[in-house]
């Protein structure tokens, strides 16, 4: 086998951690990757990873190894399109991974103008809002909405979301508009907990600069953004939400935004890629033609 080849195998299955997933992501056989990985080891003569029945982890010499091997793969995958740029454009499948709603409401209606701009890139488009391991998953790149936590991934910030606080007008009518935050104690809130962790996040404002927040009651918990609008739709309480996901339920009327003086504070909207020297030329063109098609939504 090829020995760049060899390199790439490695890298991945480090990555991932598995031998499983490796293959999976870079669709060979699981015994191709077992094999390439003791060809590479007789090859430089000592052991690289430590293999059990559950487990795969680096060794000492194989994570220094490891790091040689991305920046050589790196430097080869440019070198090799160094002369071809002009002449071949963006190609592969890009793997993306995004919120639930901007998948479903932005990005798949437009995707057909970036499949027509680069025909010969496929896209495997994940949609969920649970957060993902880019790295044991191979996905390229995916959308994050909200504050980032340390993943050691690459983070490119392109805009802000406003946030908005919304109810149905059957709602208001049943319970009254709430003027203020220290209101909410006598109102119903469709509560959202995190499908990662389970939390349920507090209702947040900003005042005198400051971002407030306070636990609130409702009798509805969700886990995903359709649902908080489908239950606030319902009249079954309060939501904060993106004023993108519920744009044309208040042109209907059938949702109406109340206290607008006490937002939240807007959401950063940020694309994550794994950690590497260069970015694929799919991937840098993808994040081009996504950015001002997300920009329109931003704060």
């Amino acid at each position: 086998m090829d020995r760049i080849d060899l390199f790439r195998i490695f890298a991945r299955v480090v990555e991932t951690a598995s031998f499983t997933r490796a293959a999976d992501t870079l669709k060979m056989p699981r015994s191709t990757i077992s094999t390439a990985i003791q060809e590479l080891e007789a090859r430089v003569g000592t052991r690289l990873l430590t293999r059990t029945t559950r487990s795969v982890s680096v060794t000492p010499d194989g994570a220094a190894f490891y790091d040689h091997c991305v920046r050589l793969v790196s430097d080869v995958e440019e070198a090799e399109a160094l002369f071809r740029r002009d002449k071949i454009g963006p190609q592969g499948v890009l793997r993306v991974n995004l919120p639930g709603r901007i998948g479903r409401l932005i990005i798949a209606p437009a995707l057909p103008t970036f499949l027509e701009r680069y025909p010969a890139v496929d896209i495997e488009l994940g949609m969920t809002d649970r957060a993902v391991n880019l790295v044991e998953d191979g996905i390229d790149c995916a959308l994050r909405v909200g504050p980032l936590q340390d993943s050691g991934l690459i983070g490119r910030k392109i805009g802000d979301l406003t946030l908005i606080n919304v109810a149905s007008p059957a709602y208001l009518t049943r319970h009254g508009v709430p003027k203020c935050p220290a209101e909410l104690r006598h109102h119903y809130v469709v509560r959202y907990a995190s499908p990662s962790t389970g939390r349920v996040e507090d209702w947040e404002w900003v005042e005198n600069g400051e971002i407030r927040a306070m636990a609130v009651s409702g009798r509805v918990t969700v886990n995903s953004a359709e649902a908080s609008i489908a239950c606030c739709l319902a009249g079954l309480g309060l939501i904060q939400i993106p004023a993108y996901d519920v744009r044309h339920h208040l042109s209907a009327g059938e949702l109406v935004e109340i206290m607008p003086e006490w937002r939240a504070e807007p959401l950063p909207m940020t694309i994550l890629y794994p950690h590497r020297k260069h970015l694929s030329r799919r991937l840098q063109a993808f994040i081009e033609w996504v950015t001002p098609i997300l920009s329109q939504y931003f704060d």
